[in-house]
């Protein structure tokens, strides 16, 4: 039996109070060897999820993205008897900044699959999850599919430049195919806003595993449609980061992809 989403949340939503909004836009923060940021409320919150984790679940293993790549690398390759996967502070930037849109993202990995995924927003109590095959919720609410009904040119995009190929981003600057564009800086949060409908289509151009593992599933699970740049499968739960190509409405997610081929 895999455990209990609502035992998951409560876990979640306690550490966030314990250790990141204590912390929030009163943190120092340093750079890491990749140029990220990373603040002592990073790694007072895994871990914090970490032992309580394995205090609860001692038979998985667990993954967080202040491990080192060499630690990440080798829980991967051995995730078949199930393997957390946490970032326990996304949109770091943000929240250095005082920028109220972060969150921590929490999946659980079997076989290569995403089985279950959390991402807990602390500033507006929004916690989104998802169980695979058992569909996706914003708190109590389900997530469902539905078409927008809207072309391209008049739907809002979220798209962060500047991890995207060069002519790719010049493109979209000088022709733009949608009707606005954002970027929030959290991609746990950008995946589960595109769930809950609150833009229409998607693009980034490097995420890691910590970064795309919990959101993807409730994305999925909300009916909506992923792929890579380079073809037409979505991310697997691999070390190298990927790039992403998402919607929730298949007929606008046919058109972005086209789009970008072009």
């Amino acid at each position: 039996m895999l455990p209990d989403l609502k035992q998951l949340h409560e876990l979640l939503v306690l550490a966030s109070k314990q250790e990141l909004l204590p912390r929030f836009a009163e943190v120092t923060r340093a750079e890491k060897p990749d140029g990220s940021i990373v603040t002592s409320a990073d790694i007072a919150m895994q871990k914090n999820i970490q032992e309580n984790l394995n205090r609860l679940w001692p038979e998985y293993n667990f993954l967080g993205e202040e491990m080192t790549e060499d630690e990440q690398q080798s829980l991967l390759n051995d995730s078949n008897m199930g393997l957390w996967c946490l970032d326990p502070l996304d949109g770091t930037s943000n929240f250095a900044a005082g920028i109220p849109f972060f969150a921590v993202s929490l999946a659980l990995i079997i076989n290569g699959e995403v089985v279950l995924g959390l991402v807990y927003d602390p500033v507006r109590d929004e916690c989104f999850s998802a169980q695979k095959g058992q569909g996706a919720w914003l708190n109590t609410t389900r997530l469902t599919a539905r078409e927008f009904g809207l072309p391209l040119n008049r739907s809002i995009a979220v798209v962060d430049f500047k991890r995207l190929p060069a002519p790719l981003a010049a493109k979209l600057v000088k022709h733009p195919p949608y009707y606005s564009q954002r970027n929030f800086g959290s991609v746990a949060l950008e995946w589960c806003w595109l769930a809950a409908g609150r833009f229409q289509v998607y693009l980034h151009g490097r995420q890691r595993v910590w970064d795309y593992a919990a959101g993807s599933l409730i994305l999925a699970e909300a009916g909506g449609h992923a792929a890579t740049l380079e073809d037409d499968t979505p991310c697997g739960m691999e070390f190298k980061p990927c790039s992403v190509v998402v919607a929730l409405d298949s007929s606008l997610f046919d058109a972005w992809r086209g789009w970008l081929k072009t």
